[in-house]
């Protein structure tokens, strides 16, 4: 069975995303940046920038019927690679005792300019 869980971006079916897929046990959460009711959260702030994405998808991933602790993978997309440390402070908060597989890389841009940083990330709920 696939479940596929909606960001309510207008863009989904334009682009032919959804903010997660469910199958099995496996869902994995889309690149998701800070934006909320089309607003960006955090503009030049990675640190809250990295926390509001992470709220989505930890949310993305009990509405697919997971926890945060079933994230075993995050993967970090950082348009500056000085403001990793940020980024890795929201991420600490999230995940300090869960300690999921976790990537930090650096892209040159992102769709949006604002955007700081873009997270995927993986969960497996355990049988």
């Amino acid at each position: 069975m696939r479940q596929l869980i909606s960001s309510g971006s207008p863009f989904e079916p334009t682009i032919g995303f959804s903010r997660a897929v469910r199958i099995g046990n496996r869902i994995e959460v889309a690149g998701t940046t800070a934006m909320r009711e089309g607003k960006l959260v955090g503009a030049g702030d990675c640190y809250l920038q990295t926390k509001t994405i992470l709220e989505t998808i930890v949310k993305a991933v009990e509405e697919a019927g997971g926890s945060v602790t079933d994230i075993i993978r995050t993967r970090i997309f950082l348009t500056d690679m000085s403001l990793w440390q940020e980024a890795a402070r929201a991420h600490g908060e999230v995940f300090g005792e869960i300690r999921p597989a976790s990537s930090f890389l650096g892209t040159s841009a992102l769709i949006n300019p604002e955007w700081l940083v873009e997270i995927e990330a993986s969960a497996e709920i355990a049988a």
